[in-house]
C-alpha cells in the first residue's frame, strides 16, 4: 500500500430478508453508489474492501469484494472488518425489518385458506450504530435516503450513527445511474451535486477522507 493511503471499507447494495427458501423481503437498490466509491478508493491509492449485498455488478479492479445477503450476514461482515480499516462509507440499503421465522420450505398459506396472511417481523439491529461504539479515530460517512423533510431527517441521522459525514439523497437515485445528492457534516450543507453520474460523485466522496493519490518516491 502507497504511503499515505488508507483503507477503506464500503457496504453496497440491498440486503435479502428470507421468508423461506425462495421468498425474501428486499428493496430497489443496484449497489452502484458503493461500488462507484469502492473504485474510486482504489484509483486514489487506498485500499477498498467492498461487502456488497445481492447484486449484479462487476467488482472493480483491486477492491477486495466480500459477498453477504442479509443485514445480520453485513453485520458480522462489518464486525470483521471495521476494526482495520481507517475510514467507513456505509452505502448499503440494509432492511430495517426481517420475519421473525425463516420457514426451512415453501410458505403454504395461500392451500391453507381463509383468515388473511400475517408475517409477523422484527427490527434488524442499527449496523453503523451497533460498529461505531468503537469508532475511535476511523472516518465514518453514512448514507440517507428519504422521500420527505430529508435534511432534518439527515442531521438527525448523522449524530445518531456517529458520523463524520452524511450523504442525502432520494428515492430516484434507486437503480439509476445517476444521483442527487447533499453532503452534510455537523456545521451543515458542504456541498451538492444535481444530477450527476455516480462515478464522479463517488470520486468526490472519497475526497472526504483527505488528499488522495499515491504518494511520489
Amino acid at each position: 500500500m502507497a504511503s499515505g493511503s488508507l483503507h477503506v471499507l464500503v457496504t453496497a447494495g440491498p440486503t435479502r430478508e428470507h421468508l423461506d427458501p425462495v421468498r425474501y423481503l428486499s428493496n430497489e437498490s443496484s449497489g452502484r453508489m458503493g461500488f462507484e466509491i469502492a473504485r474510486a478508493a482504489v484509483e486514489a491509492g487506498h485500499r477498498a474492501t467492498l461487502i456488497a449485498g445481492p447484486v449484479h455488478l462487476e467488482t472493480p479492479p483491486g477492491v477486495e469484494r466480500v459477498d453477504v445477503v442479509s443485514a445480520l450476514d453485513m453485520l458480522a461482515a462489518l464486525e470483521e472488518h471495521f476494526p482495520r480499516a481507517d475510514a467507513i462509507y456505509m452505502a448499503a440499503a440494509v432492511g430495517d425489518f426481517r420475519p421473525r421465522e425463516r420457514l426451512d420450505g415453501k410458505w403454504k398459506k395461500k392451500e391453507e385458506g381463509g383468515a388473511p396472511a400475517v408475517l409477523e417481523l422484527v427490527e434488524n439491529p442499527d449496523l453503523l450504530r451497533t460498529i461505531t461504539r468503537d469508532k475511535g479515530d476511523r472516518k465514518v460517512i453514512a448514507f440517507a435516503l428519504e422521500t420527505a423533510d430529508g435534511e432534518r431527517r439527515a442531521a438527525a441521522k448523522l449524530v445518531r450513527k456517529n458520523a463524520d459525514w452524511i450523504v442525502l439523497n432520494g428515492a430516484s437515485a434507486l437503480n439509476a445511474p445517476e444521483s442527487s445528492v447533499t453532503v452534510f457534516d455537523a456545521d451543515g450543507a458542504l456541498w451538492s451535486a444535481e444530477g450527476c453520474p455516480k462515478r464522479e460523485t463517488a470520486a468526490r466522496l472519497i475526497q472526504l477522507i483527505g488528499p488522495h493519490g499515491p504518494t511520489p518516491s
